[in-house]
Parts: structure tokens; C-alpha cells; sequence
């Protein structure tokens, strides 16, 4: 009786899917759609929420999850947890066609709308540099580095060397903090100060470093650090 209530549940979801639009699913609703199915004596809805709860009922906080973890959620299994994954990544796909692919920089948000999507939800740092013309034009957007869970390597002189090679007028430098706290560190305050520093003797501004997370970002411009 109870499995047989439980397939109700779930023929429900789908039916609702059918009906209303995908749309009109809640978050737990779809995820219960991948699943497929839930396990014994409990629905798919069941094992979504619960899978959703216990990761702080956010979608962006499941991706960020490897497989190998998600399998032993709840008895999910491998197959299961490949399907959550695989679809997670495909929204995320998605979401980085439909970003801007921005030409001018006027504004902070201009960069963050630009990078969150490519750097958000990475497990590992990544430092990137916009090169802009006399108009904030971008001339040129470059990966300088990759790096670990908390730090990656800067190399002063080859962001400056292809600056001049660029011929740009300032350079906007950008990373992430996997932690998803978007304070600078005192090393983020430090190669900061050296690039511009730096890049002032080639008449070069540094105009911001911003830091990208999952929530909030961080302008040093912004705050009042350059």
C-alpha cells in the first residue's frame, strides 16, 4: 500500500509536468523527475527533498557535489546520481550560452555577469585579465593561471606583457574563491598593490580586481582598495 502511494505521488509530479508546463515545478518536483524513481517505501519527491535539505535546499550547493559523494546519498546509487550531475551540468551549460558576451566595460556588474557563470561553481581558483582600450573596450580577455582549492599563481610580468602587447590603456583582473567567501585574502590584497603598482610605469591603470563566488562578489574598486 505504501509503494503504491508512493508511485501516486510521483505519477502526480509528472502529470503536473505534463499539464502545467515544466515551469510550474518546484525545485524538489524536478529533481524528483531526474531521479526517476525513489526507493523502497519512499517516493521520488521524498528522496528529493531530502536531498535537497540536506544541501542547504540549493541546486548550485548539489552540482557542487562529485558523484562519487552523491551515490551515497540515501542509497541513490551510481545511476541516479550520474542522472542529477549530467542534468545540473546541462543547466549550467545552458546558462553559460546565454551570457553576455560583454564588449564594454562600464560597470562591475558588466564583468560579474561576464565571469560568474564560467567561475561560480569551480572547485579550484582561476585568475583571469581583461585588457580594455581607451573606451573600455575589451581588447582581449585571457586565463593567466590555474590553480588550487585556495590559491593560484600570478604572474605579474606576463599580465603586463600582454598588456603592452595589447596596446590596452587598463587591465580589470578577476578570480574566484571556491570557499564562496568573497573577502580578499591578504594575498589578493597583495598582488593587487604589485600590479598596479607595476602597471603604472607603463602608464597602465588597474582599474579593478574583482572576486567572484556563488553569492556575493567583490570589487576592490567597489570598496574603495584602488
Amino acid at each position: 500500500m505504501k509503494q503504491e502511494k508512493d508511485n501516486d505521488i510521483d505519477r502526480m509530479v509528472r502529470e503536473k509536468l505534463i499539464s502545467k508546463g515544466v515551469s510550474e515545478l518546484t525545485n524538489s518536483e524536478l529533481l524528483s523527475v531526474v531521479l526517476g524513481k525513489g526507493n523502497k517505501g519512499e517516493s521520488a519527491l521524498s528522496l528529493a527533498e531530502k536531498l535537497l535539505s540536506q544541501n542547504k535546499n540549493s541546486l548550485t550547493e548539489i552540482s557542487l557535489q562529485p558523484v562519487s559523494k552523491l551515490r551515497m546519498f540515501a542509497g541513490i546509487g551510481i545511476g541516479r546520481a550520474v542522472q542529477v550531475a549530467t542534468a545540473l551540468e546541462l543547466a549550467k551549460r545552458r546558462q553559460l550560452e546565454e551570457t553576455v558576451n560583454v564588449e564594454h566595460v562600464n560597470s562591475k556588474d558588466d564583468v560579474v555577469v561576464y565571469f560568474k557563470p564560467k567561475l561560480a561553481e569551480l572547485h579550484y581558483e582561476e585568475f583571469w585579465a581583461l585588457y580594455l582600450g581607451p573606451t573600455n573596450r575589451v581588447l582581449d580577455r585571457i586565463k593567466i593561471s590555474q590553480g588550487g582549492v585556495a590559491s593560484t599563481i600570478v604572474d605579474n610580468r606576463l599580465i603586463i606583457k600582454r598588456a603592452i602587447d595589447k596596446l590596452a590603456s587598463s587591465i580589470i583582473i578577476v578570480h574566484n574563491h571556491p570557499s564562496g567567501n568573497c573577502s580578499p585574502s591578504e594575498s589578493d590584497k597583495t598582488i593587487t598593490m604589485r600590479l598596479a603598482q607595476a602597471a603604472s610605469f607603463f602608464d597602465i591603470d588597474l582599474i579593478d580586481h574583482i572576486i567572484i563566488t556563488s553569492g556575493e562578489c567583490f570589487s576592490f574598486k567597489g570598496e574603495g582598495l584602488l
